[in-house]
């Protein structure tokens, strides 16, 4: 029945892919997430991230905490647009849990996401409350404790505005995770389709 759940949003993902404009999880940002966390009990991390057309950049800091097949997100920060317009707030929060593991059939794991999250500042109030699938594999390298985990990210994204206004976009995350030490991992991220833009992040984890 998970199998089928995962499917299922999958291709209302796919489906979705033709929407007008999106932007990437919960805050606006293109920081996209694997299919299972690289911490055991928590991590603090910053992330440097190009959104892409009408955003410079964006700043933000995060903290993780997982238990079982779950984990719980944090993330706040600045984006600073183009042009003269004042630096926008980033607030937001995600869950993630496993819904797939790999087996003969199926070589990838997954894993469900679903968050919330605000955008304010200069311009139109936006609240982001994106659904996706993330689905790929963890490698180890052999000889060593670095694991890296390529994935792919679907995303369904709900965009309401404070004035009223309201659209539903889709963005695919493609990224790689990347654990480099006992507390440290590293995170490459982009997206294509309605959303351009890159991200990186760096996380301490426990």
């Amino acid at each position: 029945m998970r199998r089928s759940l995962s499917g299922g949003l999958l291709l209302a993902a796919i489906f979705a892919f033709s929407a007008r404009e999106s932007a990437a999880q919960e805050t606006g940002t293109p920081m996209f997430k694997a299919p299972y966390r690289a911490f055991t009990k928590n991590e603090f991390g910053a992330s440097f991230s190009d959104p892409g057309e009408g955003v410079s950049f964006a700043l933000e800091g995060s903290y993780s905490y997982g238990r079982g097949n779950n984990d719980f997100g944090i993330r706040a920060g600045i984006a600073d647009p183009d042009g003269a317009g004042d630096t926008r707030i980033l607030l937001g929060g995600d869950f993630r849990t496993r819904v797939i593991t790999y087996s003969e059939s199926f070589p990838l794991d997954g894993a469900l996401t679903v968050g919330a999250g605000l955008n304010v500042g200069d311009g139109d109030d936006l609240i982001y409350l994106p659904v996706g699938l993330s689905v790929g594999r963890r490698f180890e390298l052999e000889g060593s404790k670095t694991t890296f985990t390529p994935y792919a990210h679907p995303v369904i994204v709900p965009v309401l505005g404070a004035s009223g206004g309201s659209d539903v976009g889709f963005a695919l995350g493609l990224g790689v995770d990347l654990r480099f030490s006992q507390s440290w991992a590293a995170r490459v991220s982009g997206a294509v389709g309605d959303l351009e833009g890159v991200g990186i992040g760096l996380t301490y984890i426990q």
